[in-house]
């Protein structure tokens, strides 16, 4: 009976564990026309480097909107807003200042990098809300754009909401 007991407790604490962060970015266009996950791995896009005018292409998603995010402490210390426009990247510096832009709609946007993520495979750039909306990617839920580098940030995690 104990171990029953302790094996509820347990499935209970399973059960809590929050949701997952890219409940949004998913893509909204049925299976069936999805490219297979099988297909040969991709090359990851080009780094972005200090001193040098790059643009990349990244796979971008979104999140904020009925996630859990919204008013909660990003990375940099400041607090998420879905509406701000904001990404979240692997590993540039916090302040980064970035123009992304989603071919599919031709619109564009400038960024402030101020979280950490995304943490799916094969994701460079996770979009707030906010920005996603501005340029068409919220319809999607996922797609490829042009990022450029505007500033440089100092990754200081003082934040300027």
């Amino acid at each position: 009976m104990k171990g029953f007991i302790i094996s509820i407790i347990t499935l209970g604490f399973l059960t809590c564990a929050p949701a997952p962060r890219y409940h949004y970015g998913e893509p909204k266009t049925p299976a069936k026309t999805q490219p297979s996950q099988k297909a040969s791995p991709q090359k990851p896009p080009p780094m972005l480097v200090r001193g040098v005018q790059h643009t990349a292409v990244f796979t971008a998603s979104y999140y904020g909107l009925n996630d859990g995010f919204d008013g909660k402490k990003a990375a940099n210390g400041g607090i998420f807003n879905k509406d701000a426009l904001t990404a979240a990247h692997k590993t540039l510096p916090f302040g980064t200042i970035l123009k992304v832009t989603y071919p599919k709609t031709g619109k564009s946007v400038t960024v402030r990098i101020n979280d950490r993520g995304p943490y799916i495979p094969g994701r460079d750039l996770d979009l707030s809300y906010g920005a996603a909306k501005k340029i068409g990617l919220v319809e999607h839920g996922i797609g490829q754009v042009k990022v450029t580098v505007v500033k440089w940030g100092t990754g200081e995690t003082r934040h300027h909401e």
